[in-house]
């Protein structure tokens, strides 16, 4: 016997219910097409949008060696943070291992048990556990509901308050209305926190995201360097006392070893890239067609969702979602079904997502096997 046999029990329970997370598949490099199992796939459930990733770094050294308060600030870290913080026209940035690291360290380091924390029902799971972290009061509210932003800040009696929502919504695909936002922390003293993680590279003048694509200047930015930028990291812009208080209090940062230099170098050499835009325009072109090519053979993508996230709901039944992905392999496109708890419940889906280096006919190609898939 063991004090851990009731995982078997457990992760039985999953399997039953559609909800068991497998390793299925690994792939041999990024792209818009990848080698699974030794076949080549269309890769539609990438965050790579700009398709960046497969970019090789070489004669770059492998770490850090330490935290960045100990001996492992190198030069390469600075010098990213300085082209980010011009790119973005903010004070500062500070550079994070993932993006989780930077959204549950920035939000514990910020709030605290003694304060209020108005956060949207489906911000990334990251925000939601930096808001556990913090002990913070969590006023969790509908998705993209502002009445009930400003309800909750006009009751709220704790002095430091925050709210958190994402810039563009990883599994819904939409955007919030920042300068409603912007507004209602403005008349109750609030700070606004955005996760641009996604947003980034995808929309607003020089790809630097939803904040800037509705001229909205948050208090807390958060991005990362593993989507748009091709790399993996992330990071923390806003002012100068913002950088000075996460880099002695986000525990994330404080006790992590600094990032990759191999990830800072790769990351500083796609920004021009990404600034210049072409990607951005190609990227969103592509989405448009294989939304247009979606709707002529009937397949409903969520209303509401822009870019290059289409989210096809299914429905209750995780399976049902499954069984449609493994369709979509077998077709030679690589989608991947995601189901609660990363969705509610009842709103499991194939989560489709274009790059720029993918191929118009390749797209036209995905629609009508998505349509097969899902209408066998």
């Amino acid at each position: 016997m063991s004090a851990l046999d009731w995982l078997d029990e457990e992760l039985q329970g999953l399997a039953q219910a559609g909800l068991e997370r497998t390793r299925a598949s690994t792939i041999v490099q990024p792209g818009p097409f990848v080698d699974v199992g030794g076949r080549r796939l269309l890769n539609l459930c990438s965050n790579d949008y700009l398709s960046l990733a497969s970019e090789p770094v070489t004669s770059v050294a492998s770490g850090s060696g330490s935290s960045r308060l100990v001996v492992g600030d190198l030069a390469v870290h600075a010098e990213l943070e300085g082209a980010i913080a011009r790119w973005l026209d903010v004070e500062a940035v500070l550079l994070f291992s993932s993006g989780y690291a930077a959204n549950v360290g920035v939000v514990s380091a910020l709030a605290d048990a003694e304060s209020v924390v108005i956060s949207d029902l489906l911000n990334h799971a990251s925000l939601i556990d930096g808001c556990r972290l913090s002990r913070a009061r969590t006023v969790v509210v509908p998705h993209r509901a502002l009445e009930e932003v400003e309800a909750a800040l006009r009751a709220a009696p704790e002095r430091r308050r925050f709210v958190l929502t994402d810039g563009y919504f990883s599994m819904d695909g939409d955007t919030p209305d920042l300068v409603a936002l912007r507004s209602i922390c403005d008349r109750h003293g609030a700070a606004l926190v955005v996760d641009e993680a996604h947003a980034l590279g995808v929309w607003g003048p020089e790809g630097r995201g939803a904040c800037a694509a509705q001229d909205v200047r948050p208090d807390v930015l958060m991005g990362t360097l593993g989507k748009s930028l091709g790399s993996g990291g992330a990071f923390v812009a806003g002012s100068r006392s913002l950088g000075r208080w996460l880099w002695n209090r986000a525990r994330s940062f404080v006790f992590s070893t600094g990032l990759n230099p191999a990830a800072a170098t790769a990351a500083l050499r796609a920004l021009p890239i990404l600034q210049a835009g072409e990607r951005t325009r190609t990227l969103l072109g592509h989405a448009i067609l294989l939304r247009d090519e979606l709707a002529r053979a009937g397949v409903v993508v969520r209303e509401g969702s822009i870019g290059p996230i289409l989210p096809i709901v299914l429905g209750g039944e995780p399976r049902l979602a499954v069984e449609a992905a493994g369709r979509l392999r077998e077709a030679g496109l690589f989608v991947q079904a995601i189901r609660p708890p990363t969705v509610p419940r009842e709103t499991s889906r194939l989560r489709v997502t274009v790059q720029a280096g993918h191929e118009p006919d390749d797209l036209r190609r995905a629609a009508q096997a998505i349509a097969r898939a899902l209408h066998p």
